[in-house]
């Protein structure tokens, strides 16, 4: 298939996406005015909690492209971002852009690749087990329902210790690695009878662990605590969210909520998950107890600090970084949308 016809697929698939969840996010959209109802200090504390998360996210790439240069994986990263929350399929199209400012900046183009698949993978993975983290408390009721913020995050803080210890474990062995992912693989094979069965999962993720750890060597515990901060911020901005419309849901349910989100924004389908993402964390929140117009405000109110306001930031990144590095000829053409290389890396947010 050709770049025209494929572009062209691409755009019709976006429109029909849109279309079938317009009504959601019109509905989290319509809520726009009772924003200015809530307290600036609570947007200055989802502001201030987003921000960490991206801090850690930078440090991770830092560690796995082995620099010290914090600006240029800064940069990088949220013009990279931006750029992805734009364009159909931004994840591919936010990884090579990223990895060509990378290589701008004087990162060796092997070891920019290697880097930015090594910390999505790690990224993801993380995203992936936070659940595992929850069930626990969820089944035991750890935490009442009628918590504030401040026990919410100590609550937090308990499960992504939990995590780490587990992803820790993770790995250091193979074995606890191989029995999950066949545990994975035969719920698979069971669900979905009519395709061809997965054969090979624990192998790929022992690969997949393999890569992380020739790329982090010695500082993968650096990176873990690095990657369960990124995180960890961003579930903490959640929870402001909804401690701003005065909700206090039980924080281990709120968690599954949040990573039913995050799995909906990796869908391809609309830039950065729009439209799934504030139907899925409506619908999730409401089933965490919160109350309908709680639950479409607070979830306005995270996607603000989460999707729509990295937006302008990635453009000022971009310049910034243009301004100290230069700019490369692949790279407008890149930005301008006429070409790129989007397969360069993948990256997941």
């Amino acid at each position: 298939m050709g770049r025209l016809p494929r572009t062209v697929l691409v755009l019709l698939v976006t429109g029909v996406s849109l279309y079938l969840v317009f009504p959601s996010l019109l509905q989290v959209l319509s809520a726009w005015p009772r924003l200015t109802r809530l307290e600036p200090l609570w947007f200055a504390a989802m502001l201030v909690a987003e921000a960490a998360s991206f801090v850690c996210l930078w440090l991770l790439q830092r560690l796995a492209l082995r620099t010290r240069d914090l600006y240029g994986v800064a940069t990088s990263q949220l013009a990279g971002n931006a750029f992805g929350r734009i364009v159909p399929g931004g994840g591919a199209a936010a990884g090579a852009l990223q990895y060509r400012m990378l290589v701008q900046s004087g990162v060796p183009g092997a070891t920019a690749a290697t880097g930015l698949t090594a910390s999505s993978l790690i990224v993801f993975v993380v995203l992936l087990a936070l659940p595992v983290a929850a069930v626990p408390a969820v089944v035991r009721g750890v935490v009442s329902p009628g918590n504030q913020l401040v026990r919410a995050a100590i609550a937090g803080l308990v499960l992504f210790a939990a995590l780490f210890a587990v992803a820790a474990v993770l790995m250091a062995t193979d074995r606890l690695l191989c029995w999950l992912g066949g545990v994975a693989q035969r719920v698979r094979n069971r669900l979905w009878r009519r395709r061809e069965p997965l054969t090979d999962l624990p192998e790929r993720l022992l690969s997949e662990r393999d890569l992380i750890m020739r790329v982090l060597g010695r500082r993968w515990w650096e990176a873990l605590l690095a990657t369960i901060g990124r995180w960890f911020f961003d579930y903490l901005a959640l929870l402001a969210a909804l401690a701003a419309v005065g909700a206090s849901p039980r924080p281990t349910l709120v968690l599954l909520a949040f990573v039913a989100a995050q799995v909906l924004a990796q869908i391809p389908l609309t830039p950065g998950g729009l439209g799934f993402v504030e139907a899925g964390l409506t619908g999730t929140l409401a089933l965490a107890g919160v109350t309908g117009g709680a639950a479409v405000l607070a979830s306005l109110a995270y996607r603000l600090v989460s999707y729509w306001l990295p937006l302008p930031a990635g453009l000022v990144g971009w310049i910034l970084h243009r301004r100290r590095y230069g700019v490369s000829a692949e790279e407008e053409e890149l930005v301008r949308g006429s070409a790129g290389d989007r397969a360069a890396v993948r990256q997941r947010p």
